[in-house]
C-alpha cells in the first residue's frame, strides 16, 4: 500500500503543471528575445505577406524609445491571429495577457504561447500575480500587450471593454499607445486560394495619468475611429462638463 501510494504521488506530480500566471524578469531573457523575433520575420510575416493584403499605417505615432519607458499595446480583438498583427504592426517585442485556459496541456498551441512570452490570467477576478509579472516585463526590453474586450468579438462594434488593462496602465505607470484592427474579412482558404484583408492603424499614446473614465473613452475613440467601429463607451463627465461651458 504504501508503495502503491508512493507511486500515485509521484504520478500526480508529474501531472502537476506550472501556473503560467507568475512569470519572471529572467524568462524574458536574450534567448526568448531572439526566439521572439526569429518567430515574427521568418514566420509571422513571411504567412500575412502570402495570405494577406495587409497595410500599417500610424507608425509615426509610436514614441522614441529609450530604456526608462513602458508602454502597453492594446488593440480591438477579432481574431486569434491578433497577438501575431500586433507585433507585426509595431516591430516590438511584445509579452501577451491571455486567459488561463489557454495554457492547459490540451490546448494544441499552448507551448507556443508560452514560449513567446504569455502569462496566463483570470478573467473572473484580479490577481496580486498579474502585477508582480507586470512589473517584472518592465524591467526588460519587452513591453506589455493587452486586449480590453477580452476575448475575441464581432467585427463592426466596440463593446465588452474591460477596465482592468487602465488599473494596469496607472500601477506600471506605463502609457497606453491602441492598434486598431481594420477591414478584417476571415482567416484564408487555401481552397480555392483566398488572400484576405486587414489593416493596423497604430494611434496616438494615452497617459496613464488621465483619468480612468478618460483613459477608457480616448481609447475607445481612437479605436473607434481608425477601424470604423460604433463607440459605445459612454462620454466621460469631465468632457460634458467642458462642452456645456462652451454652449
Amino acid at each position: 500500500m504504501i508503495i502503491l501510494k508512493i507511486r500515485l504521488e509521484l504520478r500526480m506530480s508529474k501531472k502537476q503543471q506550472r501556473n503560467f500566471n507568475r512569470r519572471y524578469a529572467s524568462e524574458y531573457n536574450i534567448f526568448r528575445s531572439i526566439f521572439y523575433l526569429c518567430f515574427l520575420y521568418g514566420v509571422v510575416i513571411p504567412f500575412f505577406t502570402i495570405f494577406y493584403n495587409y497595410k500599417i499605417t500610424g507608425v509615426e505615432n509610436l514614441p522614441k524609445w529609450n530604456k526608462r519607458d513602458k508602454y502597453i499595446f492594446t488593440a480591438n480583438h477579432v481574431s486569434i491571429f491578433d497577438p501575431f498583427l500586433v507585433p507585426m504592426a509595431v516591430k516590438k517585442i511584445i509579452a501577451f495577457m491571455a486567459k488561463k485556459e489557454l495554457f492547459e496541456p490540451q490546448e494544441k498551441f499552448s507551448w507556443l504561447i508560452k514560449r513567446l512570452g504569455a502569462f496566463a490570467v483570470d478573467r473572473t477576478k484580479p490577481e496580486i500575480a498579474t502585477f508582480k509579472t507586470v512589473r517584472d516585463i518592465f524591467t526588460t526590453s519587452w513591453s506589455l500587450g493587452v486586449f480590453p474586450q477580452g476575448g475575441t468579438r464581432p467585427y463592426g462594434k466596440l463593446e465588452g471593454i474591460k477596465k482592468g488593462f487602465v488599473v494596469i496602465a496607472k500601477n506600471a505607470k506605463a502609457d497606453i499607445i491602441p492598434v486598431a484592427i481594420a477591414g478584417w474579412d476571415g482567416y484564408p482558404k487555401l481552397k480555392p486560394f483566398t488572400r484576405r484583408n486587414v489593416q493596423l492603424h497604430i494611434g496616438k499614446p494615452i497617459s496613464y495619468k488621465l483619468s480612468e473614465d478618460v483613459i477608457i473613452y480616448e481609447w475607445c475613440k481612437q479605436i473607434s475611429e481608425l477601424a470604423e467601429y460604433e463607440n459605445c463607451a459612454p462620454i466621460p463627465q469631465s468632457y460634458q462638463e467642458k462642452e456645456a461651458v462652451q454652449i
